[in-house]
């Protein structure tokens, strides 16, 4: 779940799933739920590390087929 999803539906639904959601209430929230925040943490972790990925799919894909273009794109000499 990502912040933008934190309505009660949704938390419902992602418990029927099997799914634990770490994403906390709003602050003014009336009833705000308890969370895990050591497992929210993580999430900042993860999420990082798909932006990372996603960097470097121009590398393992090979957009830039010449190799002048290529190097000038990933900051290589």
């Amino acid at each position: 779940m990502d912040r933008a999803m934190r309505s009660e539906r949704t938390r419902i639904r992602a418990r029927e799933s099997g799914f634990t959601p770490v994403v906390p209430a709003k602050g003014k929230r009336v009833h705000p739920w308890e969370y895990n925040r050591e497992l929210y943490k993580g999430r900042n972790e993860t999420e990082r590390f798909f932006r990372r990925l996603k960097a470097f799919r121009g590398i393992c894909t090979r957009y830039n087929k010449l190799d002048r273009m290529f190097t000038a794109s990933h900051g290589l000499r």
